[in-house]
Formats: C-alpha cells, sequence, structure tokens
C-alpha cells in the first residue's frame, strides 16, 4: 500500500505544468542538491483553486511535490498552511530517511507560495463568523511567532482561551554572516517557529518583509552611525514596520487581534488605549513597543503582561514544548554572529578611519579607528590612558572626534527631542526613560499634545550618557503617554 501512494504521485501529471500568471509560486531546493520543488497557488476568496506544480530531482522529489499540489488544492488557505514534512510524508506511505528531504523541499515551496500571497493585499480567509457574535464559535486571533518561547507560550494560552489560532512568522533578515540560529527573523527562524506552530496545530504563515527592513529599519541604523548617533532599530521596526503589516494580515485572514509575546500591557485612561510596564519589571518591552500608534493598539493583545519569564518557561516545558528552554537572543537580530563593527563596515561602508580623542578642552590626548565606533557613556576601549576612568563624552561625524571626560561630565539635566509625539497633553507627564533597560528619571514637559519637530523635557535628576539616536520614553506613572529620538543633551 505505501508503494501504491508513492507510484501514484510519481506518475501523477494531472497538475504538472507551468505557473498561472496570476498564481502565487514558491520553490525550494535548487543546483546545490539537484532537487527543486515548485508549487503555484491560484486563490479565490481564501480557498485554493487551482495548482500547478514541476519538481526536478529524484522521484522522491517529484511524488513529494505532486502530493502536496494534490493535498491542498480546493482546500482553505489555512487548512493548506497546517501542511508540514510530516503530513506529506505520511501521504507518500512514509519515505525512507535518506529521502525525506523531499518532503522537506516541498513543504518549503508550499509555504513559500503561501508567504507570497501574505504579502499581498488579498483577503485570505473570510472573517471569523464569531467577531464575538456566536459563544459557540471561537474568535480568530493571529500569533506573531519569532520560534522563541515567549511567543509559542502565547498561542497556546489564545488556544487554550478558546481561541481560533493562526501563527506567522516574519522574515526579515538573510545574510551569510548571520547566525541564523540567534536571529528572531531568519529563514532558519522561519522553519523553527513553523515546526513550533505544527506541534500546537496551528496554521502558520510567513510574511515577508526583508526589502521594508532593508530600506526602513537596517537603513536608519546605518544612517544613524554614519551621523554620529546611536540608534534603536527596535523602536522604528516595532512602530513603522512589523507590528502593522501583521495587523493587516491579520484583517485579512478575518481575524480579531493580532497577538505577540511582548511583555507589554495596553490600559484606558478615558480618552483611548495606550501602553504601560508589564508585571515583570524585568521584562518589560513597553519601551520597545512605544512607537506604536495608540489607534492600533486596539487591534493588539499581550497574553504575558501578567505572567514572569520563569512562569513561560514552566508552561512550555508543562506542554512538552521543544523551545522550553531555548536560550533568549541578547543581539539585535541583524548583528547576531557578526557584531557591530563587522555588520557596519559589510554593510554602511564605515571601516577604520583615524581620529583624534579629544578631552573636555578640545586638546587631542589618543587616536581612535572611526567614531563609529563609539557611543556616549562607553568607557571600555577607548585607548587613552588616565589616572581617572574616562567616558565617551560625545562624537563628531564630521570632524571623526571622540570626546571624553569624568564620569561627573556625563551628567545632564535636561534632554532635546526630535520628531516628538504626544499622546496627551505634556502636563501629565511625570518620567522619562532614557534607554532601554535604564530606570526612569523624573522629568517635567509642558508641551501640549500632537507632533513637534522638537522638544525640550527637563531632568528633576541628573542622568547619566543620553545617547543622541537613542529612544526618549514619555511617562505618566507607568503609562507611556509619548516618545521621541533624543537630540541633543545639556
Amino acid at each position: 500500500m505505501e508503494r501504491e501512494s508513492f507510484e501514484h504521485y510519481l506518475r501523477d501529471e494531472a497538475r504538472r505544468g507551468p505557473a498561472d500568471p496570476d498564481a502565487y509560486t514558491g520553490a525550494a531546493g535548487g543546483a546545490a542538491c539537484g532537487d527543486l520543488s515548485r508549487i503555484s497557488l491560484v486563490l479565490d476568496e481564501g480557498r485554493i483553486d487551482s495548482v500547478t506544480f514541476d519538481a526536478e530531482g529524484c522521484g522522491a522529489m517529484r511524488a513529494a511535490t505532486a502530493a502536496t499540489a494534490e493535498m491542498v488544492e480546493g482546500e482553505a488557505v489555512l487548512s493548506a498552511a497546517r501542511i508540514g514534512m510530516d503530513e506529506i510524508d505520511t501521504a507518500l506511505g512514509g519515505l525512507t530517511p535518506a529521502k525525506r528531504h523531499a518532503a522537506q523541499l516541498a513543504a518549503d515551496a508550499l509555504h513559500r507560495a503561501l508567504a507570497t500571497a501574505a504579502a499581498s493585499s488579498d483577503q485570505l480567509a473570510p472573517e471569523a463568523p464569531s467577531s464575538g457574535s456566536s459563544p459557540t464559535t471561537p474568535q480568530r486571533v493571529l500569533v506573531a511567532m519569532s520560534g522563541g518561547v515567549d511567543s509559542a507560550v502565547a498561542a497556546l494560552l489564545e488556544r487554550e482561551q478558546g481561541m481560533e489560532v493562526i501563527g506567522v512568522t516574519l522574515k526579515l533578515w538573510a545574510d551569510p554572516e548571520t547566525d541564523g540560529a540567534k536571529a528572531c527573523c531568519s529563514p532558519e527562524a522561519v522553519l523553527g517557529a513553523r515546526a513550533v506552530a505544527h506541534s500546537l496545530d496551528v496554521p502558520h504563515l510567513t510574511l515577508d518583509l526583508e526589502e521594508d527592513f532593508r530600506r526602513r529599519v537596517v537603513g536608519a541604523f546605518v544612517s544613524g552611525y554614519t551621523a554620529g548617533a546611536t540608534p534603536n532599530p527596535c523602536i522604528v521596526c516595532n512602530g513603522e514596520v512589523r507590528i502593522a503589516a501583521m495587523v493587516d494580515l491579520a484583517e485579512r485572514l478575518g481575524a480579531d487581534y493580532l497577538v505577540t509575546g511582548h511583555y507589554a500591557r495596553i490600559v484606558e485612561d478615558g480618552d483611548g488605549p495606550l501602553l504601560a510596564a508589564a508585571s515583570d519589571r524585568n521584562k518589560d518591552q513597553s519601551y520597545m513597543l512605544a512607537a506604536l500608534p495608540p489607534a492600533m493598539l486596539t487591534k493588539l493583545r499581550f497574553p504575558l503582561t501578567d505572567i514572569s519569564k520563569p512562569e513561560v518557561r514552566d508552561v512550555a516545558a508543562r506542554h512538552g514544548l521543544s523551545v522550553a528552554h531555548k536560550p533568549e537572543s541578547q543581539d539585535l537580530c541583524f548583528l547576531a554572529g557578526q557584531g557591530k563593527q563587522k555588520f557596519l563596515s559589510r554593510h554602511g561602508g564605515l571601516g577604520e578611519r583615524e581620529g583624534d580623542v579629544l578631552d573636555r578642552s578640545g586638546q587631542p590626548i589618543g587616536r581612535h579607528r572611526g567614531h563609529h565606533n563609539f557611543t556616549v557613556g562607553q568607557r571600555r576601549g577607548l585607548g587613552v590612558s588616565a589616572p581617572e576612568p574616562l567616558y565617551v563624552l560625545s562624537t563628531d561625524a564630521a570632524a571623526n572626534t571622540v570626546t571624553v571626560g569624568g564620569r561627573e561630565d556625563l551628567a545632564t539635566k535636561r534632554i532635546k527631542v526630535r520628531d516628538a509625539v504626544l499622546h496627551r497633553d505634556g502636563g501629565i507627564v511625570d518620567a522619562v526613560k532614557l534607554r532601554y533597560r535604564a530606570i526612569a528619571v523624573p522629568a517635567v514637559c509642558g508641551a501640549q499634545a500632537g507632533h513637534h519637530a522638537e522638544l525640550g523635557i527637563d531632568l528633576e535628576e541628573a542622568f547619566d550618557a543620553a545617547s543622541p539616536g537613542q529612544a526618549a520614553i514619555l511617562l505618566a506613572g507607568e503609562t507611556i503617554v509619548g516618545h521621541g529620538t533624543i537630540a541633543t543633551a545639556v
């Protein structure tokens, strides 16, 4: 019987042929292994109306691709999104270990075709019948899954609440110099997240935003360092790229909410939703989400709001999730495995460029290899001997100089921020957070609500090393009421 299944698909030519011009196509494999799988899908109102395929290489490759095409034709997009290597292998009657790569490539081709559809503007599923209207029909949610434990548990908790869960993973960066195993948005991360989603019996889609990410996030990161600033790319990524794209996809999937594994809280203050700190202060990520427009918060849910990280790992372990003890990424996703200096040299042309290290009076006291290698507050790696510890006070990109001084010279009691947004009147601001892990500093801001090209903020306590390019998050208690980018510190 197993051989009969294999032979059936090996002879199947019914769907074999060139892709329809209106089809969404995905391919996997190629010259390196000699096997290639291509699958093309034509959609109609969230269903796969027709499928064509092509395959090159061994018999297992041809049979696996044909089996996948037959399995998905006529199915809903969300049903096809549940199919992985194991389902294809089963349809073929069981491949030998040496041939299972054929099922993997066919699954990859299918999911790349689905990813092309996800990146379109098409409606991929009808609106869930529930939308809160029927107590017997589950509400549909889209869960952002990175392949880590937080997002996996978020998906698990939503399912346990009776939600119809769909998983999505963003492909943001592919670079041979990046350690894909440590990056949350690499091709390797996509495969890992898909495996986790399928282990939870959750359909999984990939959303490819690499072009937008490269231009708006990585481009701003490189240009910031070129100009002598220390940019925070996560603020831009969350506020302008990732979340908005996934909310749009959620709507095209008929989902009521986008769910993420962030540690943050959404509160109502009478004038609408705002972000606030999560219960676990050690993991609070509201700073990284601060640039999200309040209107978008109505489409978001954070199920980890009141859970600590150890509790999240315990939940994952109890449910046998493979990522229960997966280490956390400690670096920016596109820097993983190569470091900032190497990245800036490769992608920004910021190589070694000798310049002067200056004291506060402007006198040269040493040499450095490029202003972009330094950030305000940095102590190590200055290459200057002095009786007292020295810290970077400022950098000058045009002159390629780095100015250093004592710890007391870092203190500031007033900052100016650019591109500021106040969601509420500045009179309620009582603190500002100037770095991700920093303690909020009591502050005063008298500006009105709205957008401000430049905004002054007075600190009631001195703060060390306010770095131009970093985000300034304006707080009323634990609630975020505004944000901007540090321009200067006085």
